[in-house]
């Protein structure tokens, strides 16, 4: 029973890595659809709504950084990345450590 225990993390991993992967560009271009009015969409002041609540908490610590307004469309559309890049990096950190306990 315990053998199935790290297939089964790391088959969720993956699609937890996946599916907030594929939100994430999905959000990317909701943003650029919005922002530059691709396909003859109105241009949306708030085309990057849905970045917010994947990026955070670094939204809110990198808001609080003195930088300028038309800078912070960067903080934006890279906190998600961030969020990806720890999601990945604990999913790999967990199938080494149940490798090395041999499970």
């Amino acid at each position: 029973m315990t053998a199935r225990i790290p297939s089964a993390w790391r088959s969720l991993c993956t699609w937890v890595i996946v599916v907030f992967g594929a939100l994430y560009v999905a959000a990317l271009a909701l943003l650029a659809i919005g922002h530059f009015g691709f396909f003859g969409a109105a241009r949306d002041p708030l085309a990057g709504v849905f970045l917010i609540p994947l990026g955070i908490p670094w939204i809110y610590l990198l808001d609080m950084l003195p930088i300028a307004a038309n800078d912070r469309i960067w903080i934006g559309v890279f906190s998600p990345l961030i969020n990806l890049v720890l999601l990945s990096a604990a999913c790999r950190l967990v199938a080494h450590q149940t490798r090395l306990r041999g499970e």
